[in-house]
């Protein structure tokens, strides 16, 4: 493999299907050696005498070209990029020709291209940062062919053309191919003429028109290369696959490896569609889908308000039949019969039939819909938006009426797949495309699998979107008493604080009133928060208050009043900078609580396993299939097993057709787990004999269906596995981590509740807000159990207590397992110890995976209060607390005696 594979794929940070890619094409260029004038014949040749390139039969054009398919989402265009950056540096090819099959995807490419722009395909190709590849686009051509013999050797030119430029009988088609006095001939001819045109064809399916097909042919490149995400070409109902597809990513791949969106179908339970009339199922699909779209808006700002990641606004994509439907939507959408008229201003229409100012309206608000502060929340379309129009934001499809099943699960889901942080977070409400298709749920779901995949199912009904939600930002109560900002606030963009029970700490009238007063806090408690992450010169809280830190404070406040951000006040005495930023210092000390940066890790021999379980096999029926059917399928996915149906080998044991599948994963080992594996695969033959007639229909299903039968257990297994570490390790570094905003959900009509008034439904408790805090960090806190509950309510009795608080995620570094962190439930800071207190259901207080997380906290506990004791800080210990153990009569130290975790993992009981 060419040296210069491996460092374009770092360089360009490639995914696996790209680098695979590239690595092909490296393959391709050393066995093939496709040049100018040379025999096509030949290079297919060379190309199929590698077994794994059998599946390029024909080149199906001219001169050698090769489809690399890739699904929606994966990365083609810096996929082009990979692939220029590795024929330039390996083989010296100086000039490409990009073809975009329309204006959108054109223009998208040209940006994409240029230099200093978000989506550069060449950023961290150090040859062409010193030196940039030259573009020559569609509309600049004429004016670079007058510079064209003035380029040097070595520079590599990039032609980017919409096929309107070349294929059609229009007047910048023609142009093309006008003789240029500059030149001596046309720009077409001198393309031609290079000897090194490499062209790579974007949505390649779009070339293969009589018209399209020979202009590309008259170029005469060297090599083809096609990129697109469906590899055949369609002419109604028929399908022709392309025969010169070299590598072939499909969408369930891209879903299976996690690069795109997973996507949902959602429908209501015993939904029958028969007894409404078109409207009437109209209006319900489109308040469904309204429902789905309020939810996830929330679920995306809370996710980029924990994460500190940028605000993705979701917007819904309406999919109407023709243009008068698609004006009878939008009229609904905006009527005050549609969720009290909401949404009016806040839906664009696109089709064809569109044009002049609104046609341009429409279509710059279109392209600025991955703006937060865009208004638009609904697209209606009539098949319109197909290739190029590439958003990562669009979460919910709602077609309606008569759109076929095979064109909305490849186009119109393809529209809103790819993902808006790059890769799934883990969080599946981010991570999921929802289409709302009440009456075509199964035609979706059935077109779904024949691309081999599947779509998870929400039932509408019974999803958690019937309420409305509101997302509710809490600032640390430090910024509220200093007067900086409200203690909570919607999270919507308005800017409106939400009401506070009566009582709390962050109620209280704020210390800093004027303007100028404020804006020295501000620039203070920046201050103040950069150095204590300072990992030399603030070793614990304490520091702040030193005559040292206390001057450098006031230097970093003067900087800030005099560097032009706040021009107004720049005549403050000194000695009332120093008094605010003193009293800051003291605000921040008394309402934070300092944690050290410590990171633990498991270390040593980490063992895994599986629990014992009952599969749950109600929903699955496998068949049997034709002897005929077993055989190709068996054969088709390479499998050794055909003897089983021709007289050879057979399983004595049902049993073992299922082991044998299992054993094929990475984390089951036969040697540890074989009384475990065989228990299951008894359980899925008797399911199977359970509704099959005879032994020779159950054989036929373990045969046919191995691999599905596998992956089924497998899959269930994985809700049952333990990990453990021998021990832990831990790093320490300087500095403490800061305790930033944190960000809720809740539903839009229930107030901040009075945290110790008892509460009477308690499983919705998770669903609720609460507050009137004295100690807490916070003005507003949630809870995962009544018991988390009425631990917040000791702790606010209790007059050991200093402070506490729920951390959010990223607070602490505790990695429990291989690839699983822990976040403790309370921080807790008394008169003389810190504490992580675990609140637990009691019956779970012996489960594994409790154990393993109360190790590895405790270990964070020894390392932290190593380091806060060498520093004037105080000692930490880690309560794992039986939820019947948190009662009215207990004290904070009682709990402490009995409920402290040893390192080791014991407790103090």
């Amino acid at each position: 493999m060419s040296r210069h594979v491996n460092a374009i794929s770092g360089r360009l940070s490639l995914r696996d299907p790209q680098r695979e890619s590239l690595e092909i094409l490296d393959r391709v260029m050393e066995i093939a050696q496709p040049h100018k004038g040379g025999d096509p014949s030949k290079v297919l040749a060379a190309i199929r005498a590698e077994e794994r390139f059998q599946s390029v039969e024909d080149f199906e054009r001219a001169f050698p070209s090769l489809c690399f398919a890739l699904a929606t989402g994966v990365g083609k265009t810096r996929l082009m990029g990979a692939f220029i950056s590795y024929l330039y540096l390996e083989h010296g090819i100086r000039n490409f020709f990009v073809l975009a099959p329309n204006l959108t995807i054109y223009n998208k490419l040209v940006v994409d291209f240029t230099p200093n722009t978000p989506k550069y395909v060449f950023q961290g190709i150090a040859e062409f940062a010193v030196k940039a590849p030259a573009i020559v686009t569609g509309d600049n051509y004429e004016d670079v062919s007058a510079r064209i013999n003035l380029f040097q050797d070595d520079d590599v030119t990039i032609n980017v053309f919409n096929i309107a430029k070349f294929a059609s009988r229009s007047k910048d088609a023609r142009k093309v191919w006008r003789l240029s006095e500059l030149l001596g001939q046309s720009y077409f001819d001198y393309l031609a003429g290079l000897d090194d045109l490499v062209i790579l064809m974007d949505e390649a399916h779009r070339y293969r028109a009589g018209a399209s097909m020979k202009s590309i042919e008259d170029l005469d490149p060297v090599l083809g290369i096609e990129l697109t995400a469906t590899p055949q070409v369609q002419s109604g109902t028929r399908k022709t696959p392309f025969k010169n597809v070299i590598y072939n990513y499909p969408l369930a791949a891209a879903m299976r490896d996690g690069y795109v969106k997973e996507p949902a179908v959602g429908t209501r339970r015993d939904f029958d569609h028969r007894s409404m009339s078109e409207a009437q199922l109209d209006q319900l699909k489109l308040e469904d889908g309204v429902r789905l779209h309020e939810a996830v808006k929330v679920h995306l700002e809370v996710y980029a308000q924990e994460n500190g990641f940028h605000r993705v606004k979701p917007f819904m994509l309406v999919v109407a039949t023709e243009t008068d439907h698609a004006n009878e939507i939008v009229a609904l959408i905006e009527s005050e019969a549609f969720f009290e008229g909401r949404y009016k201003g806040r839906v664009i229409q696109v089709h064809s039939g569109q044009s002049g100012e609104e046609k341009d309206e429409n279509v710059a608000r279109l392209l600025a819909v991955e703006d937060p502060d865009e208004k638009t929340e609904i697209v209606v379309h009539v098949n319109m938006l197909k290739e190029g129009w590439d958003v990562t934001n669009l979460y919910t499809i709602v077609p309606l009426r008569a759109a076929a099943s095979s064109t909305l699960v490849e186009q119109t889901i393809g529209r809103g797949l790819r993902l808006p942080y790059g890769k799934r977070t883990g969080v599946i409400e981010v991570d999921t495309l929802t289409v709302v298709a009440h009456d075509r749920f199964q035609e979706i779901v059935d077109e779904a699998k024949k691309g081999g995949y599947s779509f998870r199912t929400l039932n509408v009904d019974e999803a958690d979107v019937e309420t409305r939600k509101q997302s509710v930002v809490a600032a640390p109560v430090v910024e509220s008493i200093l007067g900086l900002q409200p203690a909570a606030v919607r999270g919507d963009g308005s800017a409106e604080s939400v009401a506070l029970p009566a009582g709390s700490s962050a109620s209280a009238p704020p210390r800093f009133e004027t303007e100028e007063q404020r804006a020295v806090a501000r620039l203070a408690l920046d201050a103040i928060r950069r150095a204590a992450r300072d990992t030399e010169t603030v070793s614990g809280p304490a520091a702040l208050g030193t005559e040292a830190v206390q001057e450098r404070l006031v230097a970093d406040v003067k900087r800030g009043l005099t560097s032009g951000q706040l021009p107004l006040f720049t005549d403050l005495d000194d000695a009332v900078l120093a008094e605010i930023v003193k009293e800051t210092s003291d605000v921040y000390l008394a309402n934070t609580i300092a944690i050290p940066r410590v990171i633990v890790h498991p270390t040593g021999e980490v063992r895994a396993g599986f629990r014992a379980f009952q599969l749950e096999l109600a929903d699955f029926r496998l068949q049997p299939v034709s002897r005929e059917i077993l055989v190709q399928n068996l054969v088709s996915d390479r499998q050794q097993i055909i003897g089983a149906l021709e007289g050879g080998h057979q399983e004595e044991r049902f049993e073992d057709y299922v082991v044998r599948g299992l054993i094929d994963f990475d984390d089951v080992s036969y040697d540890d787990h074989a009384d475990l594996l065989y228990d299951l695969a008894a359980q899925f033959v008797a399911h199977l004999r359970g509704y099959l007639a005879n032994d020779d229909e159950v054989r036929n299903v373990l045969l046919f269906h191995q691999r599905t039968i596998a992956n089924l257990v497998h899959a269930q297994m994985q809700n049952h596995s333990w990990e453990e570490a021998t021990s832990y390790e831990a790093f320490v570094s300087s500095g403490f981590t800061e305790i930033r905003q944190q960000a809720f959900v809740a539903p839009e009509d229930q107030p901040v509740r009075q945290f110790d008034v008892p509460i009477n439904n308690r499983s919705e408790i998770r669903s609720m807000l609460f507050g009137g805090f004295q100690r807490c960090l916070y003005p507003t806190q949630k809870f995962d159990s009544d018991s988390e509950r009425r631990f917040a309510v000791l702790l606010e009795r209790d007059e050991t207590v200093e402070k506490w608080f729920k951390p959010g995620k990223g607070v602490f570094q505790i990695r429990y397992t291989g690839d699983h962190d822990y976040e403790p439930d309370f921080v807790v800071e008394t008169r003389d110890a810190k504490l992580l207190c675990e609140p637990k259901n009691a019956g779970a207080m012996k489960d594994q995976t409790v154990i393993d997380k109360a190790r590895a906290a405790a270990t964070w506990c020894e390392n932290a209060s190593r380091y806060e004791l060498e520093n004037g800080g105080k000692p930490w210990k880690y309560l794992l607390i039986p939820h019947d153990q948190i009662k009215d009569n207990m004290s904070l130290e009682g709990l402490i005696r009995s409920w402290t975790v040893e390192q080791h993992g014991g407790t103090t009981a």
